[in-house]
């Protein structure tokens, strides 16, 4: 039997990345997954690969971003799979690692809107549902950036330092309604953010540089990051929120 079966979970951000790892673990755990992204195509191919490999999946296109949208993924996990109990805060974006002053106000308002904003459509939609439940779990995907932030993404720091906060705050205030909010976060990974990330071509030469700050010598890969969400998601972290776990090889030692 697996960790996560008889759950429903949303997945944000799960066409690809952090995201489809997240899902396909989750499936593999027992889990029914909605299956969120922007990214249609590929958003709805992730979840016919969980089915086609037996497990429950579903896309729901959306903005995070927008109210309504968020709603519709709430509807969407009751529709299909008739409860949700995970909610897997993941959709993220970045600028491009630069100077402060080079990045524009356009930039910064939607890396605010993904990576905060979010947070509080999830929270305005999901936990009145939670607790009309007895309880739930959101996990967000924050970043080595909000613990131990570095020149050249200023702005995207501050965005993860306030999710973790957010998430911090959202688990003392409604841990008497036994929902529980925790985080993961990752260090840089190989996923589709990775030159933005670096602000320098993807080659072995500037990889270098970065693996040189984490003292396991690699990137983080989906599965660390999928891995460490089944925890939290699972009745093992039952007595676990407000906990921001690290998954980044010792980065921010």
């Amino acid at each position: 039997m697996g960790r996560l079966e008889k759950k429903v979970a949303i997945v944000t951000g799960g066409a690809s990345g952090f995201g489809e790892g997240i899902a396909q673990r989750f499936a593999q755990e027992g889990c029914a997954v909605v299956v969120n992204d922007l990214a249609r195509e590929t958003g709805e191919r992730v979840a016919a690969g969980i089915r086609a490999q037996g497990g429950r999946a579903q896309f729901a296109h959306g903005d995070v971003s927008r109210s309504g949208d968020v709603k519709a993924l709430l509807d969407a996990a009751l529709a299909h799979f008739g409860a949700l109990d995970i909610v897997v805060n993941n959709a993220g974006t970045t600028h491009k690692n630069q100077p402060l002053l080079n990045v524009s106000e356009a930039e910064f308002d939607r890396v605010y809107a993904v990576n905060v904003k979010s947070l509080y459509w999830t929270a305005i939609h999901m936990v009145p549902y939670f607790r009309t439940r007895g309880g739930g779990s959101f996990i967000t995907i924050a970043s080595t950036a909000g613990v131990r932030p570095r020149p050249g993404l200023v702005w995207y720091n501050g965005s993860k330092g306030a999710a973790i906060v957010t998430s911090k705050a959202m688990a003392a205030e409604l841990g008497p309604d036994n929902i529980r909010v925790n985080c993961v976060n990752p260090v840089i990974g190989e996923t589709g953010l990775l030159e933005q990330f670096m602000g320098l071509p993807d080659t072995p030469e500037n990889r270098k540089k970065f693996l040189a700050t984490i003292p396991l010598g690699r990137f983080s890969k989906p599965l660390d990051i999928a891995n460490a969400c089944v925890f939290l998601a699972s009745d093992e972290a039952a007595f676990i929120t407000g906990a921001c776990l690290e998954v980044d090889g010792g980065r921010c030692v």
